[in-house]
């Protein structure tokens, strides 16, 4: 195998004159150069728009929730919610979630009410880092009547920290029908506005304390599921498989990957279109080297010949021209990995494509490198450079050494 790499390493590297097939052979390299460098810096700038909007959703949402699907199920919540209690999570908490339409004035909103436990510290941690104006529910002083609202909520409602907002439950619905003459409007008090960089949330959210929500309600002691916070975001899934197991069908069980599934599908299959249609530089740069190697089996015809008149088989020769279309392919993709990381680090380091951060949330287009996307650009690349020279390479290990000699 040594005399092959030999051979197939002199007819790429030791050109004593630039031919039209060498100029080929070069822009064979500068082809899949161009096509890896431009498929890693694509492929980058998906997984750091991937990894910022997961790290945005992840840091406001729970790993992993547990909903009751039947009654029964519903009073098992509060002994799952204990034992839960004592495995080690981030944070658990029950919680409620429900329509209301919020009004102030002429302005009226319908939200989705979500009322968790704000007695714990973790809980509060989180929306601690997330309060644009006011402040997080305290676990001291009584919170009734207070909510908290989406930063885009709050400006539909024209309210700020402090204001009154009329408050209208599915339950104040079948009282006012009931009994229009004794129902009383229920007001809550904002108590602070959080901005989570997540738009929906920001403009359909609204929290609770747990025990408010329960209240208004009519929930008393119950709650319709159990949210967990693990010390990583990526055993949700394990947890998911363990506890589906355990509680069958009687409770439903998501991640923080169902919680926004068509978003992240979306991102993945425009991830895997651009990768394929990226290829396809690759691939044209592939078809010059079939057509360098075809003509350099016709020049180098008589050489092939004598080769085999000294005993080398059809086979070795066969593995000469396959290692050179190999060879190209290394060159060209550790060309293209270098050019691509070039080209990453001046974007990290200097910002050359810069955004408004007012717009976009950030200032600068996210770039994030993964070993496996170089991994499967260089196996791709490295694969169609060695496969496309799979046809010259079995021409020439057909020549017949009789025929291209005999006139030498």
């Amino acid at each position: 195998m040594r005399f092959e790499h030999f051979i197939a390493k002199r007819y790429l590297f030791a050109k004593h004159h630039v031919n039209f097939i060498t100029i080929i052979s070069y822009l064979s390299v500068t082809g899949i150069s161009i096509g890896v460098a431009a498929l890693i810096v694509v492929l980058s700038v998906f997984n750091g728009f991937q990894n910022l909007v997961t790290s945005y959703l992840i840091s406001f949402d729970p790993d992993v929730r547990i909903e009751a699907a039947t009654d029964a199920a519903q009073v098992k919540l509060s002994g799952l919610y204990s034992q839960f209690k004592q495995k080690g999570y981030v944070y658990v908490t029950p919680f409620i979630k429900s329509k209301a339409l919020l009004t102030n004035g002429g302005y009226s909103q319908t939200v989705d009410i979500k009322g968790i436990d704000f007695t714990s510290r973790n809980v509060r941690n989180i929306f601690e880092n997330k309060i644009l104006l006011g402040e997080i529910f305290s676990p001291t002083e009584s919170s009734q009547n207070q909510i908290l609202l989406g930063a885009y909520l709050a400006d539909r409602l024209q309210v700020t920290v402090g204001d009154t907002l009329h408050f209208f439950s599915p339950n104040d619905a079948e009282r006012l029908i009931a009994n229009p003459l004794a129902y009383q409007t229920k007001k809550v008090i904002v108590h602070g506005i959080f901005l989570s960089n997540n738009n929906d949330y920001d403009a359909t959210l609204a929290f609770l304390p747990l025990q408010t929500a329960q209240q208004i309600f009519n929930y008393k002691n119950n709650y319709d599921g159990i949210e967990l916070k693990l010390n990583n975001a990526n055993d949700a899934f394990d947890v998911k498989m363990q506890l589906e197991k355990v509680l069958a069908n009687n409770f439903s069980i998501s991640t923080w990957y169902d919680f926004h599934k068509d978003l992240y599908s979306v991102m993945n299959i425009e991830r895997w279109v651009a990768y394929a249609l990226l290829l396809m530089i690759i691939a044209v740069a592939v078809f010059n080297i079939l057509g360098s190697l075809s003509m350099s089996v016709v020049e180098k015809r008589r050489e092939i010949g004598v080769l085999k008149v000294k005993g080398v088989t059809g086979s070795s020769i066969k593995k000469i021209f396959l290692l050179q279309g190999f060879y190209i392919g290394v060159i060209g993709t550790l060309t293209g990995f270098l050019l691509g990381g070039i080209i990453y680090y001046l974007q990290v380091t200097y910002k050359f494509y810069p955004l408004n951060p007012l717009e976009y949330k950030i200032d600068a287009l996210p770039m994030k490198l993964e070993f496996w996307d170089f991994l499967t650009i260089g196996g791709a690349s490295i694969l169609l450079s060695t496969f496309a020279s799979f046809i010259p390479a079995k021409k020439a290990a057909q020549i017949n050494p009789v025929e291209s000699i005999k006139w030498e």
